[in-house]
């Protein structure tokens, strides 16, 4: 099986760039084991909203010791981008830039369109233009974070947010009522408001918020459902209706109404219907996985994926690959004992990192890429030394070297050896495989995949010799995946 390019991985990442490829008019594979990273995640894109603490030193621009230590709220992400000298030496900002992130973040906003994604409630940072997604991308400060409520009480920064959850951005003195769903057993409405009210906001301010919990029935006689069965019941009239019913008479002038996201997983305006029956806000609290804002972005882009003509190989594990004069011409799938070569003139390894096993530590402290077999930043070819300075047991204590682990890049997404040098020709890597960052700390996951994303996309255009096209219509989403 042949292409020009073939994409290894289905997360944030490996849908960007293999979308991006085939709208430049290149014939895109792209081979993955499973389900990429979107369901785990809050259906945000986070670009950096934190450094330092558990994330480790910040870089010397920072200041002194213990100012590089302590943990600091990022305002402005692609400011602290471009001020380079804020990351810690190898943070994958360094070579993507933050022309490459705001290009990567902007055209993503548009690939998912504005039912899933919304320009800056906010607006851009002042006298800054937009671009589709609002970012701002080259002029001034860019946008300014948002910080949302948690599903415990707390506040994370984000930079764009689901429309859904546009209302739940908090706001110095702002009134919230924290609804509860009594058969939902992963969000306490009583502790989400009482956090929110004994926090502080970044940069000063507080909201007030109460709770009340309802017994909305999500699936008939079933005491106990998962977020994604209350989202489908909500994806019904009937089950807007019911839950307006059980709120109507209970949201007080001003308060604006914060509901764990189960707000529909295929109709994502249930939020308008039901604050058009309640008279008031409506927003999304996103809760631990299995995310419906996470999923909602997974099975758009998998539908566009098919609609754009990309082929998408599902079940198929890289098991096997095949190296020419120093560049990698295929790899080698398996799934149920049949294997299948995709050969390609280029390759984007997007393949995640230790969370999806495309890297690995076993008990003898080696670290290996399971995919490619690329060389590392960050470990000693002696096992013991790693599992002395990867890994310690002080939970709450300093951050675990393994966080930062991974495939060392170029500004093209080249793999690079221990001499800095691109280690295979025809490669490139993108997303949560890159060296140096600690993304759960910094709040940087999404922001470094598209940018990454981004970045290699161009590379492996440059080298095919295709020019950038106008995006396709995303109107027609019949076309069916292929299953390995």
């Amino acid at each position: 099986m042949n292409s020009d390019v073939v994409v290894i991985g289905a997360g944030i990442a490996g849908y960007a760039a293999a979308l991006r490829l085939r709208r430049a008019g290149a014939g895109v594979t792209l081979v993955t084991k499973g389900m990429g990273g979107l369901a785990l995640s809050p259906g945000t894109i986070d670009v950096l909203g934190r450094l330092g603490g558990a994330a480790g030193p910040a870089g010397p621009g920072a200041g002194g010791e213990s100012e590089r230590a302590a943990r600091r709220a990022i305002t402005h992400p692609y400011a602290a981008i471009a001020a380079a000298d804020l990351l810690p030496e190898g943070h994958p900002y360094r070579v993507i830039g933050r022309d490459a992130t705001a290009a990567g973040v902007d055209r993503f906003a548009d690939l998912v369109g504005p039912d899933l994604l919304t320009a800056r409630p906010d607006g851009a940072a002042e006298g800054a233009g937009t671009g589709p997604g609002g970012s701002a991308a080259n002029s001034g400060e860019g946008p300014a974070n948002l910080w949302l409520p948690t599903a415990l009480g707390a506040v994370r920064p984000t930079l764009l947010v689901q429309p859904s959850m546009q209302a739940s951005v908090l706001h110095d003195g702002g009134r919230y009522l924290v609804v509860g769903l009594a058969r939902l057993k992963d969000f306490t409405a009583d502790m989400v408001a009482g956090n929110l009210g004994r926090a502080e906001l970044p940069g000063g301010g507080r909201v007030q918020a109460r709770a009340i919990t309802v017994d909305f029935e999500a699936r008939a006689g079933e005491s106990d459902t998962n977020a994604v069965g209350h989202a489908r019941a909500l994806d019904h009239p009937d089950g807007i209706d019911r839950l307006a019913r059980l709120l109507d008479g209970k949201v007080r002038d001003g308060e604006t109404v914060l509901l764990p996201a189960v707000l529909g997983l295929n109709r994502p305006g249930v939020f308008r219907e039901l604050a058009d029956r309640l008279g008031a806000p409506v927003g999304e609290i996103p809760l631990v996985p299995p995310s419906v804002p996470g999923l909602r972005l997974e099975h758009w882009l998998d539908r566009l994926a098919s609609a754009e003509r990309v082929r998408v190989v599902m079940g198929a594990r890289v098991v096997d690959s095949r190296i020419e004069g120093g560049r990698l011409v295929s790899v080698t799938s398996a799934a149920a004992g049949r294997p299948r070569e995709h050969r390609a003139d280029a390759f984007i390894l997007a393949a995640g990192g230790f969370e999806s096993g495309a890297l690995t530590m076993d008990s003898h402290g080696q670290v290996t890429d399971t995919v490619l077999g690329l060389p590392l930043a960050g470990v000693s070819a002696d096992g013991q030394e790693n599992l002395r300075r990867l890994i310690h047991h002080d939970y709450w204590g300093a951050p675990q070297g393994l966080f930062r682990v991974g495939v060392a890049v170029d500004a093209q997404m080249r793999p690079l050896g221990p001499d800095g040098t691109p280690v295979l020709a025809g490669v490139h890597a993108a997303g949560g495989v890159l060296a140096g960052a600690v993304r759960w700390s910094e709040k940087s996951g999404e922001g470094i995949a598209l940018g990454s994303a981004e970045a290699a996309a161009a590379a492996v255009m440059a080298e095919l010799g295709h020019d950038a096209a106008p995006d396709a219509n995303n109107d027609s989403l019949n076309v069916t995946k292929e299953q390995d």
